[in-house]
């Protein structure tokens, strides 16, 4: 780890250099979305210990998102105002809060109030980390902001499925492992190089608003459609698929689950990673039919109670949901300028979070009256409507 000595009077003390910077903040980044995901795979213990309902789990889930929306409304853009490092320490001093509430809870109450904070945590740290990204890399910041959020996720859902199956007390091992990697980072970031120079409208920046520039508004809307069906898949993924998984097939093994939604973040990174070179609309149409295909295919593993053809569904899903997701990116950052990025991606994640959220909740109050596999069809086949619109959406912006 490089560090080089400054004696600036505003900034006295030793800062990292860019590139470990870089380095450092994906790695938080990718801790933020692991510490988002790590709960997924306890939701049947919880289930077990507290009575929670599928729709009472998916509250769980949403109190997180919403909350997250709300930190992304009102201090989304906070650090552009204020700067990186005050911002991003904040953030992961509350994400340490919250590892504690979640070792401590008993209820469903203790849960929520855990992922609220979490989620608020999550919001600050999000849009901050995207510009620190990018602040420090201008070059690959689109593309490691894209595998970040896969990465975390992958990371948060499938190592704390394997703590869930094989480790002695999980509920209290999964967040004493990210509680002490957020810890650490902080004190790490404490010495990162200030981008983004403090200016005055931090109060008024406070004020619940979407701050997109006019040169980004035509392509954020314009890729819409696709940005709520790959997040709706996402959502249903991390709060109900574990629970799929045993109802459609009877593995009850968490780790089993755990995988099955690791999978679809895995391969959105890989998908993130493979297709870099390839141009952001190319990237968007293939992310497209990749997400209604894999769909349909881990809606037929479903139904024939196959966990391995849901597995493929879901690769196939997953590097559509990458695609889509990297497009986006690559094409929206760009038009930003330095001290309007952690508005934009603050604008994008408020539309993302949206879509992860609303749908999962509705598909957890329809399952106590339809079923759980029944819900997952309809939800899987709204998925690929969605999808279908989104590629007639796509291909008529570009005549």
């Amino acid at each position: 780890m490089s560090l080089c000595v400054t004696y600036n009077e505003a900034q006295p003390r030793s800062v990292l250099s860019n590139a470990t910077t870089t380095v450092v903040a994906v790695i938080t980044a990718m801790t933020f979305s692991a510490s988002g995901a790590a709960p997924t795979p306890l939701y049947h213990q919880y289930q077990e210990s507290f009575g929670l309902t599928p729709f009472v789990t998916t509250i769980v889930f949403a109190a997180y998102v919403l909350s997250l929306l709300a930190a992304l409304l009102t201090v989304g853009s906070l650090s552009d105002y204020i700067g990186r490092r005050p911002s991003l320490l904040a953030a992961l001093i509350l994400n340490v809060v919250s590892m504690a509430i979640f070792m401590a809870a008993d209820s469903a109450a203790a849960l929520i109030a855990a992922r609220t904070l979490q989620g608020f945590a999550t919001g600050l740290a999000t849009a901050t980390l995207g510009a620190a990204i990018l602040d420090n890399d201008r070059s690959r910041g689109p593309v490691l902001n894209s595998i970040t959020a896969f990465g975390g996720l992958t990371v948060g859902s499938v190592g704390a499925a394997i703590l869930v199956t094989y480790a002695p007390d999980p509920r209290q091992l999964v967040y004493v492992v990210l509680l002490v990697l957020s810890a650490v980072e902080a004190v790490i970031l404490w010495f990162m190089p200030e981008t983004a120079q403090p200016r005055a409208g931090a109060l008024a920046s406070l004020r619940p608003h979407i701050s997109v520039p006019a040169q980004a508004r035509d392509v954020l809307v314009r890729v819409t459609p696709v940005t709520i069906a790959s997040w709706a898949l996402g959502g249903f993924y991390f709060s109900l698929m574990p629970a799929l998984v045993r109802v459609a097939t009877g593995v009850s093994l968490p780790v089993i689950g755990g995988l099955v939604v690791g999978a679809l973040t895995f391969s959105g990174a890989i998908g993130v990673l493979l297709l870099r070179s390839v141009a952001p609309d190319r990237m968007l149409s293939g992310g497209i039919v990749a997400l209604a295909v894999g769909v349909a295919i881990t809606l037929a593993g479903v139904h024939h109670q196959l966990v391995w053809l849901m597995l493929v569904g879901t690769v196939i899903s997953g590097i559509g949901f990458g695609a889509a997701f990297s497009g986006t990116m690559r094409t929206v950052l760009p038009l930003a300028k330095t001290d309007e990025r952690a508005g934009v991606l603050a604008a994008f994640y408020v539309e993302g979070y949206l879509s992860f959220s609303l749908p999962a909740v509705l598909a957890g109050l329809a399952t106590p009256m339809v079923g759980l596999t029944v819900a997952a069809y309809v939800y899987g086949t709204a998925v690929i409507v969605l999808a279908l619109a989104s590629m007639i959406a796509v291909g008529f912006s570009r005549h």
